[in-house]
């Protein structure tokens, strides 16, 4: 079944091996591609799925559905899906700091939030120089604990995915330091940054650029020896047509980013080299927001898309700090 035929059909499980969804752009994307795995849908009916995150120690992902004021839970063992917080402040990006607790950037708070392990939830940053933040939207976690995160104004912009309201900083991309708590700007100028994610060895660190002039982009910078700052800003990728939202980068550099616009050449997941070069696609029959890695290896990969939850397993790994 062609791209479009099936995004018309909607969801059609492969029934065959190798999945027609996936393909080779690049002969690179050959070694991380299984050919005895398939594209699975975990689960559907969310509104807009976004902000994935695994729990290997509960074998469990979760998932912000942001209109529905929800995060839900999807347990490996059983495929059972629950509802893990709601209302949950119009949560958008997850991960988890370097002690396992979940971090949540949340639109309808304008704020960042940890969740201590009793359950509780500790107000990382809502403002900075005494003026209120707009709409954290992901977050990453670099290995000496600092916490970055991006904060453009989507959630301002309505009451669906957030509260209506007028900006009071502009939109930048911020690090919080582990040891004073701290928070400084360590990116300007980005026109609504979105996803970012560093590299494995973390000398660089990708920002997505979702209101790029005239197309998205995914910048590039290089970070600091003392891993504080950035410099060096340069487009990694210019995405024509494509839309690339929240992504994760493998152990070996590949960008995996969330793509599409209600195109059936584009919805999906497309994955970069680490030259830039596009090298493989996940066609899904609808646009994905965001993705992480998981399982028990880390090597599948899990899509929040629309308004369904799909995974793949493939023959990498994701990198620390996603």
């Amino acid at each position: 079944m062609s791209d479009a035929a099936s995004h018309s059909a909607g969801w059609r499980p492969a029934t065959y091996y190798p999945d027609p969804a996936i393909r080779a752009l690049d002969p690179r994307f050959e070694k991380y591609w299984l050919k005895l795995s398939a594209v699975e849908r975990l689960a559907t009916g969310l509104r807009w799925a976004e902000g994935p995150v695994w729990f290997g120690d509960g074998r469990y992902l979760l998932c912000s559905d942001i209109p529905n004021q929800r995060i839900i839970k999807w347990e490996e063992e059983t495929g059972a899906v629950s509802v893990f917080r709601k209302p949950s402040n119009f949560a958008n990006g997850n991960t988890r700091d370097r002690q396992g607790r979940l971090i949540t950037c949340e639109h309808g708070g304008r704020r960042v939030t940890r969740t201590e392990y009793d359950g509780s939830i500790t107000v990382l940053i809502d403002s900075f120089d005494g003026k209120r933040l707009n709409s954290p939207n992901d977050v990453v976690v670099k290995s000496d604990g600092s916490i970055w995160f991006t904060d453009p104004v989507f959630g301002l912009l309505g009451n669906y995915e957030g509260y209506k309201a007028e900006p009071e900083v502009d939109a930048n991309v911020y690090r919080i330091d582990a040891a004073t708590g701290k928070a400084t700007i360590v990116a300007e100028g980005v026109l609504g940054p979105n996803g970012l994610a560093f590299s494995p060895d973390e000398k660089i660190l990708y920002i997505i650029e979702s209101r790029g002039v005239p197309n998205r982009k995914i910048l590039a910078y290089d970070v600091s020896p003392s891993g504080d700052k950035l410099s060096n800003k340069r487009v990694f990728v210019d995405a024509g047509p494509g839309t690339p939202d929240g992504f994760r980068i493998d152990i070996e550099g590949n960008l995996w980013c969330g793509w599409g616009m209600g195109d059936p050449e584009l919805d999906g997941v497309v994955v970069f080299a680490p030259d830039g070069v596009m090298i493989g696609r996940i066609a899904l029959p609808e646009r994905c927001a965001n993705l992480c890695f998981g399982g028990l290896k880390r090597n599948r990969l899990f899509m929040a898309a629309s308004q369904s939850i799909y995974a793949l397993y493939v023959n990498t790994q994701g990198a620390p700090g996603g």
